[in-house]
């Protein structure tokens, strides 16, 4: 088995802390069961199952610093593992931002484990199969999706006496539905804590009725235009844009959130008031771990608040030279929004266009965060409320930091996966202003 106990895990860690002869040590323990399944072309191509445990230990010996990992943890192992680490130090150079481990933590469980999720078997991923293809074939569409499930355990321990154990699940579905001459697509994913929670044979129908609805699509004229951006889509953009909260980048000018002459913009309006975004390992709607990748406790804490940038990301050594204090890198992403569905945002809308995916998205001037991508899976004409045809794709080249300050409405957030691992965000559906399209995209 590839999930250790907390007893388990420590007996390991603390043998690794007993054998080092270095000034300090630090081991991270981690553990996964992974299940997936994979389909396209309305059967299934892949399944499997992948379990693995690492041990990765760190020493340092002053500011040189050494890591070595192995899978195995008899005794002769643990020895090895930590003397190619001590050995690896010795050799390296100093580190002139070397950062001494941290002293004992303490740490709130954060509600990461789902029982449902951990007992998905075979059989549970091959119904989500075929609750998927089904109503794709007697449709006459083509359906291609990927479902991945797992649990998994952290644990690590320094030479300061601080531990730390965890366990956690995750489920991942995506599905794309293509029309059989492939002019319409559709898709259609989620990302959750609890499997009790997934339908696949209701969640089928949106990328179904998306791919048909696609199929005719018209070209419209590049230009600016009111969009409505469902969740994933505006997930896209945001997430690029908070990469840049690091206060060292803004410190040092290389930041939309560099102030001019120097500094950050800690504390100004750089949104539309109706932007918040919050961090909260323990919100379940979005769990994560209570600890950052350094075993720094997360906390609950604004990010932006009615507009205003109220927090950065600091690293030990920047707080440390900053004078500030560091806290755990936020985990998940809590963005606040209304009440109204995408469909209910639609209604109330004269014209605009609505947009389903956003993807291939590429950076283009970090200091505007102006970045450049394409939608896809569903591009929509909206005119008096209503769904009028579908168009064709388009090239954007758009900041999101300049999308939230066109504002017009915020629907109700939906969760997505993040662009890391333990990384998951809170987004509602946007109706923004003055979007930029530059130019068509004839894929679908």
């Amino acid at each position: 088995m590839s999930i250790f106990t907390e007893a388990q895990s420590k007996a390991i860690l603390d043998k690794v802390m007993a054998l080092s002869k270095a000034d300090e040590t630090s081991a991270r323990l981690t553990g996964s069961i992974d299940g997936n399944i994979r389909f396209a072309l309305n059967n299934i191509s892949t399944s499997g199952v992948v379990s693995d445990v690492d041990l990765a230990v760190q020493v340092s010996f002053g500011k040189r610093v050494g890591v070595a990992t192995i899978n195995e943890f008899d005794a002769a192992a643990l020895e090895r593992v930590v003397r190619r680490a001590e050995d690896l130090a010795k050799l390296a150079p100093e580190n002139p931002e070397f950062m001494p481990i941290i002293d004992k933590q303490t740490y709130k469980p954060s509600p990461t484990f789902s029982a449902s999720t951990a007992a998905i078997d075979p059989a549970f991923r091959a119904k989500v199969a075929a609750d998927s293809i089904a109503p794709c074939r007697e449709a006459k569409l083509t359906a291609a999706g990927f479902l991945e499930d797992g649990q998994s355990f952290v644990a690590f321990a320094n030479s300061k006496g601080n531990f730390g154990y965890q366990t956690a699940t995750n489920f991942n579905y995506t599905c794309t539905v293509r029309t059989d001459d492939g002019r319409g697509s559709g898709w259609v994913g989620r990302d959750l804590t609890d499997a009790d929670a997934f339908k696949a044979d209701a969640d089928i129908r949106i990328a179904m009725r998306k791919a048909t609805e696609s199929a005719e699509a018209k070209a419209l004229e590049p230009g600016k235009y009111t969009v409505i951006l469902e969740p994933h889509a505006a997930a896209g953009l945001i997430s690029f844009m908070m990469n840049f909260f690091d206060a060292r980048q803004a410190d040092e000018g290389r930041s939309f959130l560099s102030k001019k002459g120097g500094g950050n913009k800690l504390g100004e309006q750089v949104y539309d008031p109706r932007v918040n975004f919050l961090a909260d390992p323990w919100d379940p709607r979005a769990p994560v771990m209570p600890w950052d990748e350094e075993g720094l406790p997360r906390e609950k804490m604004p990010i932006v608040e009615n507009g205003k940038v109220v927090a950065l990301d600091y690293s030990r050594y920047w707080a440390q030279k900053q004078g500030k204090r560091a806290v755990g890198k936020p985990g998940n992403l809590l963005m606040s929004g209304g009440d109204k569905t995408t469909a209910e945002l639609v209604k109330g809308t004269q014209k605009g266009i609505l947009v389903t995916r956003t993807w291939y998205i590429r950076m283009v001037d970090p200091q505007t965060v102006l970045l450049t991508g394409l939608t896809r899976d569903g591009t929509f004409y909206i005119e008096n409320g209503q769904i009028k045809y579908p168009i064709k794709n388009f090239r954007f080249n758009e900041s999101p930091v300049i999308m939230l300050n066109n504002i017009e409405e915020l629907g109700r957030p939906v969760r997505v996966a993040g662009d890391e691992s333990d990384s998951v965000m809170m987004i509602p559906p946007m109706k923004l202003r003055d979007f930029t399209f530059t130019s068509l995209s004839d894929a679908v």
